[in-house]
């Protein structure tokens, strides 16, 4: 009995003999993972499309493994032998043999799988699909899918609770959290994070909230942290008062947002540089806490930076580490110990190793440990296109002149170089932030067609992000900020650095469904919307060319007056680099592409439709020829709309 008491005992208490048996504790997707014994660190490499094992202690790569399309996330088997990877672009998730250092094989649970978590048993595993709006369970063991639930829009990050009970799904683009009871998939919820309120100082943090990177759960369970984005859409845009980093928390229990626990710049997020002022962060990206719960490091992917928030003494930062080395840090995972952080730079791929004070050492400090390690042998991109990928995720002002005071960058409002579904005041009106998806294909730029060469952005570096304040847009772009446009266009004319976003609307083998084979009849015929919608773009902007052949804003013949102007819309005088000969009109405007258009909501140059239904019942014949369709008509057209790829 004596011996059957004492073994009991060291079983609640987790250890028997030499053997310590760790409490289960919550778990959120990364493109970071650690082995169930700590020793072992798995990295997603993302554009590379290989994922890397390190040995933690050695500080070496042990090996990279080729694997899908777009790595994103990772989850460990039990024994640590397996790891199931997210491949965003090849619409899979793989099994890889971590010994063979091989994919074994694969499950196909949706359009863009991007978040996964395993359940505490290692029997499931739960996958978020981005274009898909789901949430996959899979058997990890057959491999089967078992269960598909509607989750949102874009679903994204995931968390689970320590016991696998319940699991949180991030909406990444309208911040919503949904819950589900995971042995049924029943919806539990849905928590909305709530608006900054305006403020009188305009540089002070506040917006709606959008762009839930991570979600994370504190050891204890009863708090849920988000890393998201602010952006305040009633201000003319300019880079210090538009976009603001901010980490929410949720009660579990009551799955509200405790709106004044929120972390933002000036308020909890404020720490001070030499001079006294307020050191600027930007684009959180993930969370993690230390085992007792006292401490919570934030990281800034835009900014570089990490932050350092002491739980116990008002939750206020009470550290950073100001542009870690390494290029657009996206995930960490922290040692079994407590003592060390490891970051994944996902643009540099490479390993920042930090080191941290013990829990109970008063005033210790985080603190950066050598140099990063190199995650990969070789570069898919060449060293431009790697350069444009930097200067389009950074807004470490240090390295990126672009970026302003480390404000923002072009990923701010472009969230993973597409939309925000945000509507943004600018200097000619309201304007819906576009997509990026083929911006190189589709002639002209800007809803009022009012550039026709990539460095004419330079106007919007300088207005809206801060950046190449010495540059004079109206005389020649000097050689090394030429050079800079042109690493940025290499980038963003990849094929796959913003692909076309393949539609769940279609049907399972991706033919159109027998309504949007009806619809594309109508497109085509009665409604007219080829007219403009041409050519492979779908857009006839690609005809606005002068001599030669050049796009040029010199030809307006292609820009419609499609009766959505607004009394908010301003004339356009033109700009210095075009030498004001780029002027505009009011209510005249580009034809944007289709293709993808069912990611892209809001609709219109302002934002005004919510859906392609109110787009085509408001368009009456200004906007091709709808006036006399039946509502069978719009809807069939709708289902053609929402499947062009």
């Amino acid at each position: 009995m004596a011996l059957a008491v004492l073994a009991a005992i060291a079983a609640g208490c987790g250890f028997f003999g030499d053997k310590v048996e760790s409490a289960p504790a919550p778990v959120s997707g990364s493109s970071i993972v650690a082995s169930p014994d700590g020793k072992l660190l798995y990295v997603a490499n993302g554009d590379t499309n290989t994922v890397s094992v390190v040995d933690a202690a050695e500080r070496k790569v042990v090996k990279e493994i080729a694997v899908g399309k777009e790595p994103r996330e990772l989850a460990v088997s039990k024994d640590g032998k397996t790891l199931y990877v997210t491949c965003r672009y090849a619409g899979s998730v793989e099994w890889v043999d971590v010994d063979e250092g091989r994919v074994i094989g694969t499950a196909k649970p949706g359009i863009e799988p991007f978040g996964i978590v395993a359940s505490p048993d290692g029997g499931r595993l739960y996958v978020s699909n981005y274009r898909s709006g789901t949430v996959s369970v899979i058997d990890a063991a057959t491999r089967k899918v078992l269960q598909q639930v509607k989750a949102g829009d874009n679903p994204r990050a995931l968390a689970l609770t320590a016991d696998g009970g319940t699991l949180y799904v991030s909406d990444y683009l309208g911040a919503r959290t949904i819950r589900f009871r995971t042995d049924t998939m029943e919806q539990l919820g849905i928590s909305q994070l709530a608006a900054s309120p305006d403020v009188k100082d305009q540089k002070k943090s506040q917006g709606i909230a959008n762009t839930v990177e991570q979600l994370r759960l504190t050891p204890d369970g009863k708090s849920l942290w988000e890393a998201h984005l602010l952006t305040n859409t009633d201000t003319p845009i300019q880079f210090e008062e538009v976009i603001f980093p901010a980490l929410s928390v949720v009660d579990v229990g009551s799955g509200a947002e405790d709106t004044k626990v929120r972390k933002e710049l000036f308020k909890a997020m404020d720490v001070k540089d030499k001079f006294g002022k307020t050191t600027i962060v930007s684009n959180p990206t993930d969370i993690v806490f230390s085992p007792d719960g006292k401490k919570a490091y934030a990281l800034m992917g835009g900014s570089e930076d990490l932050l350092v928030f002491d739980l116990n003494r008002g939750g206020r930062a009470s550290q950073m580490i100001h542009h870690l080395p390494g290029d657009y840090p996206i995930g960490m995972v922290m040692s079994t110990d407590g003592r060390e952080l490891y970051i994944h730079n996902s643009n540099s791929h490479d390993l920042t190793y930090v080191s941290l004070p013990a829990s109970d050492e008063d005033g210790g400090r985080a603190q950066v440990d050598g140099k990063p390690l190199r995650l990969i042998a070789s570069d898919r991109l060449n060293a431009q296109q790697r350069l444009g990928k930097t200067l389009f995720y950074s807004a470490n002002s240090d390295d990126n002149p672009f970026a302003g005071n480390n404000w923002m960058s072009c990923a701010s409002c472009h969230s993973d170089g597409e939309v925000d579904m945000l509507t943004l005041t600018t200097g000619k009106g309201p304007r819906n932030v576009p997509s990026n998806v083929l911006a190189f294909e589709t002639g002209l730029f800007m809803w009022d067609g009012s550039r026709d060469d990539f460095t004419d952005y330079i106007h919007t570096v300088q207005g809206e992000m801060g950046g190449l304040s010495d540059v004079d847009p109206a005389e020649p772009m000097p050689a090394d900020k030429q050079k800079l446009f042109d690493a940025l266009e290499a980038y963003m004319r990849m094929p796959d650095a913003f692909p076309v976003p393949q539609s769940p609307y279609r049907t399972a083998d991706g033919k159109l469904t027998a309504a949007a084979e009806r619809g594309k009849a109508l497109f085509e015929g009665k409604a007219q919307c080829i007219t403009c919608h041409a050519t492979d773009a779908l857009t006839d902007s690609v005809k606005a060319v002068g001599k030669g052949g050049k796009l040029t804003t010199a030809n307006t013949d292609y820009l419609h007056d499609v009766g959505t102007v607004s009394k908010t819309d301003t004339d356009y005088a033109g700009d210095a680099r075009g030498n004001f000969t780029n002027k505009r009109v009011r209510g005249l405007y580009d034809t944007p592409t289709l293709r993808g258009i069912y990611a892209t909501a809001p609709y219109l140059h302002d934002g005004s439709a919510a859906t392609l239904e109110d787009v085509i019942k408001r368009a009456g014949d200004e906007h091709g020829h709808t006036s006399e369709l039946s509502d069978m008509e719009v809807q069939d057209l709708v289902a053609y709309l929402k499947q062009i790829e």
